[in-house]
C-alpha cells in the first residue's frame, strides 16, 4: 500500500511541476524556460533537498515513463498531414541523418576518448543522440552501461535545446528541412518536441530523423566503436 501512495504521489507532483513549467514558459518565453529544462531542474532540486532516493522517486516515476512509447507514436499525426511534401524530401532528409548519425557517434567517442574517459563512459556516450530506450540497448551492445546511457541522453537533448538557437543563428539555418533534421538526429524525441512546438513541418522533419537514427546508429555504432576506440 506504501508504494502505491508513494507511486500516486510522484505521479501527481511531476504533473504539477510541469504544468507550472508550462504556465512560465508561456508568460515568459526564453530557451532557458523551456519545459523540459525548468521542470527537470526543479525535480532534481525538490529531490535533493528532501533527500528522496532516485528508487523512490521512480516507484511513481516508471509508470510516467512508460508513456514515453505512445508518446513517440503520437507524432506520427504530423507525419501523415505532410506527408506528400515528406515523400519529396526524404533523400535529403535520409542524408542528412546519416551524415548527422556517424558525426554524433564519432564527435562523442573520439572526444571523450581524448579527454581520458574510461571504456565505459565512452561506449556508454556513443548512442547519445538517439532516444532513450534505443540508447539504452546500443550501450548494452558496447559495452556500456544503460543507466549512464540515458543520462547521457538526456544530456543531448537538453543540451541541443540550449544551444540550437545560437547554431541556427550563427550559421544562417533558416530552412526547415535543415533546422528539422538537426533537431531530430541530435536531440532526439526533446528536441524534436520544440521542433514541433515552433512548426508542425519542421517537427515532421525532425521526427522522421529521429527514427532514421534510431535505425541508423543501431546498425553502425558497434562497427564505429570497435574501429575508432
Amino acid at each position: 500500500m506504501s508504494n502505491v501512495i508513494i507511486g500516486l504521489a510522484v505521479i501527481v507532483a511531476t504533473i504539477l511541476i510541469y504544468w507550472g513549467s508550462v504556465n512560465v514558459y508561456k508568460k515568459f518565453r526564453h530557451i532557458y524556460t523551456v519545459p523540459i529544462i525548468s521542470s527537470t531542474l526543479v525535480t532534481i532540486v525538490i529531490l535533493l533537498i528532501f533527500q528522496i532516493s532516485y528508487e523512490t522517486y521512480m516507484i511513481g516515476g516508471q509508470w510516467i515513463d512508460h508513456l514515453l512509447g505512445p508518446a513517440v507514436v503520437g507524432l506520427a499525426y504530423p507525419l501523415y498531414q505532410y506527408r506528400d511534401i515528406l515523400k519529396r524530401m526524404l533523400l535529403p532528409v535520409v542524408t542528412g541523418t546519416f551524415i548527422g548519425a556517424v558525426v554524433g557517434i564519432t564527435s562523442g567517442l573520439l572526444l571523450s576518448k581524448w579527454a581520458g574517459f574510461s571504456e565505459l563512459i565512452i561506449n556508454s556516450i556513443v548512442p547519445k543522440s538517439v532516444t532513450t530506450p534505443v540508447a539504452m540497448a546500443i550501450a548494452e551492445t558496447t559495452g556500456g552501461a544503460m543507466p549512464l546511457a540515458a543520462v547521457f541522453v538526456m544530456i543531448a537533448g537538453i543540451g541541443g535545446v540550449l544551444i540550437h538557437p545560437f547554431v541556427w543563428h550563427y550559421f544562417h539555418l533558416n530552412h526547415y528541412i535543415g533546422r528539422g533534421v538537426g533537431m531530430g538526429s541530435a536531440s532526439h524525441a526533446i528536441g524534436t518536441a520544440t521542433s514541433m512546438e515552433r512548426d508542425d513541418l519542421e517537427g515532421s522533419i525532425s521526427t522522421i530523423a529521429m527514427v532514421l537514427s534510431a535505425v541508423i546508429v543501431s546498425m553502425i555504432a558497434p562497427g564505429l566503436t570497435e574501429l575508432l576506440l
